[in-house]
């Protein structure tokens, strides 16, 4: 785990969630941006979160936590410069970053775990990517160090999809659909905690 930090990106307009943000969703009692950075400290690495600018709210929800914040300057920035703003915030002799989506309440520290055991266990430089049992890639990811100028340099809302195509990609399969399961809309959010009950 030496050299990896954890890279949860929390920016996002939550434009389709009609005036709430779904990052503060609740999710075990408490917001779900919370709770993932909490699912990411319990592993050691350092956790690092983007946020738009001048957020009070997401602030508030990461309140006390052991995170290194990372604030836009551009309140219309896409996932990409997201992404690239959070990379271009590590510290030199970081070996890897992990990328986290902030709205995806059912990812947890285990998780998290069986990509970095996978990319010890294998060694080298590729990326590690999570996916369904089917192999339905998802998230997280991890970026080895020597991607890190490539994602410093993207714009726009693909996020790194472009890059991931180009690259030899190990999927890690997670339980059920740990890996896939985003909610963008208020009925996203009834209709996964109605199956929570």
């Amino acid at each position: 785990m030496s050299g990896l930090a954890i890279l949860i990106l929390a920016a996002g307009r939550s434009t389709r969630m009609r005036g709430a943000d779904k990052l503060l969703e609740p999710v075990g009692g408490q917001p779900v941006l919370r709770h993932l950075a909490n699912e990411a400290l319990r592993l050691g690495p350092p956790v690092y979160v983007t946020l738009p600018p001048g957020d009070i709210a997401r602030r508030a929800a990461l309140a006390g936590l052991a995170i290194e914040i990372v604030e836009l300057t551009d309140p219309k920035a896409g996932m990409a410069e997201s992404l690239a703003a959070g990379i271009g915030a590590l510290p030199p002799g970081i070996t890897g970053a992990m990328l986290v989506l902030g709205d995806m309440p059912e990812v947890t520290s285990e998780d998290m775990m069986a990509l970095i055991g996978a990319q010890a266990e294998a060694g080298g430089t590729d990326v590690f990517r999570g996916c369904t049992a089917d192999g339905s890639p998802g998230h997280p990811v991890i970026f080895p160090a020597r991607l890190f100028e490539d994602l410093t340099r993207l714009t726009g809302d693909s996020g790194a999809r472009e890059l991931l195509g180009a690259e030899q990609v190990r999927l890690v399969p997670l339980p059920g659909q740990h890996a896939v399961l985003d909610l963008d809309t208020p009925e996203d959010w009834n209709r996964w905690r109605a199956r929570q009950r």
